[in-house]
């Protein structure tokens, strides 16, 4: 891989030529409309909702990550893929039809909707913030590093390339055209990845020699309470949590069933994501093991090392090449929904605030120069990186593990109990933010070798306990403030939560809310078939 030759260097030309293809088309359909360019004229069929969604959260961290820790520990980290197919199933049935019926552009402009315009400043700035600082860096940094191993080129110097041209698709074609591109995305990442983990198992023996050889326990994925990071306690009553905040409410997540033709197609897409979210295991999680198993001088220190060192030993000339539009199409995909998202938050959430009465086409422009901005902030950052260590980096990416608690509360709470009022979710979110941040300065005091806090204390058991059970407790306790401080005040006028709250959701009617008999039953059907699919996965690999 460190060698790419002619063919890998065309298949990459002829993979980016195509990327902006798809860009140029969807830029030709959007026509200056602010839904064309930011929900990509809420006319997206079944599959590409579902790829997208599917794409979007698959960047080129998470198969590097994903192939890692499985060479380190095995099996155990595909809980969070095997979940996140049932937390979609929760995104389809329970949260789409009231983000629909609501015709919201944004997540934090449903939560200002359902309590008050704190909560959704809030919510804006959290997304934000968080975005720049974990999801657009980390993207850059994995991908920085894919390129300099396959090319050479100055790892800071790839990813601004990265920025510039992801920022250029995404600038010119909106929602549309990251929609789509997932699309042909989606396609080339399974391609890839299907061709390595095929060499791999040969290279192996077959499935029957990787589990002989593969260490104890890499085939189980259920691990003990006191397991430091796959507790099965902490999967069941933690990782829902996660899940709930990443796939129900994050604005990069929910932003693609806002784009569906109607209900049917956002909850038949969100389905075929949940169906999508099988394969990470087999197909990312997998190598890594494969690696563990070829290479015997690899253990969990260089475990991020399994998947590139697979590709340059196993991959002939041309597919290295195809492999390397694989990690990219992850990188583009996840790094140019964060773009859209963004430009769409401070677009919908501030700018129109600022300017309600601003022309579509003044929408659209201020988007278009926000994915700029975001761009630039993304190439402005790069150097910076570089003095941050790996440790800190990776407590950036606990952050949104310790926002998560208090915006799951709101939103889970706020559809269910229609008492729960505007105070109590501000509450609710300044303890989870205190106790969130907390958490993280204290790790960070604690340092990487543990050794920072007193031993034996309530502050180092607060910023050691396994996170996954940090964020189930603070689960807890935002939901009992946010339930008391509402009670303690006046109860929301039936005018706010109409159409907002399980109990006041109303028949609905909008064409946006329609979903055929037939569609409904074939979903209802899927759906079923899933969950069974997934607890049947779970029991196999106990």
């Amino acid at each position: 891989m460190n060698h790419l030759q002619l063919i890998d260097v065309l298949v990459l030309v002829g993979y980016f030529s195509a990327v902006l293809g798809v860009a140029w088309w969807a830029f030709l359909k959007n026509k200056n409309e602010s839904e064309g360019y930011f929900l990509a004229g809420r006319d997206m069929g079944w599959i590409a909702v579902g790829t997208s969604l599917f794409m979007s959260n698959i960047g080129s961290e998470h198969l590097v990550g994903l192939s890692g820790t499985g060479a380190a520990s095995g099996l155990a980290v595909g809980h969070f893929e095997w979940l996140a197919a049932l937390i979609l199933l929760l995104l389809g049935w329970v949260f789409v039809p009231f983000y629909l019926r609501s015709g919201v552009f944004t997540m934090p402009e449903f939560l200002g909707r359902r309590y008050n315009s704190a909560c959704q400043t809030y919510f804006t700035a959290i997304s934000v913030i968080g975005y720049v600082l974990t999801k657009i860096s980390v993207s850059l940094y994995a991908g920085g590093i894919i390129i300099q191993e396959a090319t050479g080129i100055d790892l800071w110097l790839s990813a601004g390339a990265i920025v510039i041209f992801t920022g250029l698709y995404t600038v010119v074609g909106g929602l549309r055209a990251v929609v789509y591109t997932d699309i042909l995305q989606t396609v080339v990442l399974f391609v890839g990845s299907f061709v390595l983990v095929g060499a791999g198992l040969d290279a192996v023996g077959g499935w029957s020699e990787l589990v002989h050889k593969a260490p104890e326990g890499f085939f189980s994925m259920w691990k003990s309470a006191s397991h430091p990071e796959f507790p099965w306690t902490g999967i069941l009553f933690g990782a829902p949590i996660l899940g709930i905040w990443y796939w129900c409410t994050d604005q990069c997540i929910v932003q693609r069933t806002l784009s569906a033709k109607n209900l049917g197609h956002a909850r038949g897409g969100t389905i075929f994501a949940g169906y999508l979210k099988i394969l990470p295991v087999f197909l990312f999680i997998l190598p890594g093991i494969i690696a563990r198993v070829l290479y015997s001088d690899m253990d969990a220190s260089s475990s991020d090392k399994a998947l590139p060192r697979l590709v340059m030993n196993l991959l002939s000339p041309g597919m290295k090449g195809f492999f390397l539009a694989a990690l990219l199409s992850a990188l583009m995909s996840s790094l140019s929904a964060v773009f859209n998202s963004c430009s769409t938050l401070i677009t919908w959430d501030v700018f129109r605030k600022w300017k309600p009465d601003a022309s579509e086409a003044t929408l659209v422009s201020v988007g278009r120069w926000t994915t700029g901005l975001l761009a630039v902030c993304g190439l402005l950052w790069i150097p910076l990186m570089k003095y941050i260590s790996s440790q800190i980096y990776i407590y950036l990416q606990s952050v949104q593990g310790y926002i998560a608690p208090p915006i799951a509360a709101c939103f889970l709470l706020g559809l269910f109990i229609s008492r729960i009022n505007g105070t109590g979710a501000v509450a609710s979110l300044a303890v989870g933010f205190i106790l969130g941040f907390s958490r993280l300065v204290l790790e960070l005091i604690n340092g990487p070798q543990k050794d920072g806090l007193a031993p034996g204390t309530f502050w180092e058991l607060f910023a050691e306990v396994n996170f996954l059970h940090f964020a189930a407790a603070l689960f807890v306790v935002c939901s009992v403030v946010l339930w008391g401080v509402s009670l303690l005040t006046p109860a929301p006028e039936l005018a706010q939560i109409e159409g907002l709250t399980w109990a006041h959701r109303g028949k609905g009617g909008s064409v946006k809310e329609t979903e055929t008999q037939s569609r409904h039953r074939l979903n209802e059907f899927l759906s079923v078939a899933l969950v069974l699919l997934i607890l049947g996965l779970w029991f196999w690999f106990r």
